[in-house]
């Protein structure tokens, strides 16, 4: 009985699933043509409506800089900064306008962190739940 129970769900689900498919059975039925139903309309030329082409070279007038766009999708917007932004700004001061190429280059010197560091920055992200403190001994 215990072997009998799972063949027979095995058969019953191979039938379904063979019913279900295009080689016919109980629910195969002639269909409708999706693209049939509707007409497709012919094309127009609009009108025109006296515009003029734009200058060669001219910017888009629709279009901005690729900083304008920017805002744009992020905040909606060109927005005044917080009092807490401007202040962050403030404490951390400018910027050296060469810091990429300074990090870049080989000769930079680097400090190396040590296996702890790597081992928790590639630690799989989880609740803690199961987090337990080891102490070197």
């Amino acid at each position: 009985m215990r072997k009998l129970t799972p063949a027979l769900v095995l058969i019953a689900s191979s039938a379904m699933l063979a019913g279900c498919g295009s080689g016919g059975g109980l629910l195969n039925r002639d269909r409708p043509d999706e693209f049939a139903v509707q007409r497709q309309a012919p094309l127009v030329v609009p009108p025109d409506f006296n515009l003029v082409p734009p200058a060669p070279g001219a910017p888009r007038p629709s279009e901005g800089t690729a900083a304008e766009q920017a805002l744009e999708a992020l905040f909606g917007g060109p927005a005044p900064r917080s009092q807490v932004e401007t202040s962050a700004l403030d404490r951390a001061g400018a910027a050296d306008p060469g810091i990429r190429s300074t990090v870049g280059d080989p000769e930079t010197n680097t400090v190396a962190k040590g296996r702890v560091t790597r081992d928790i920055i590639a630690a799989p992200e989880g609740d803690g739940a199961a987090a337990q403190a080891v102490i070197p001994g």
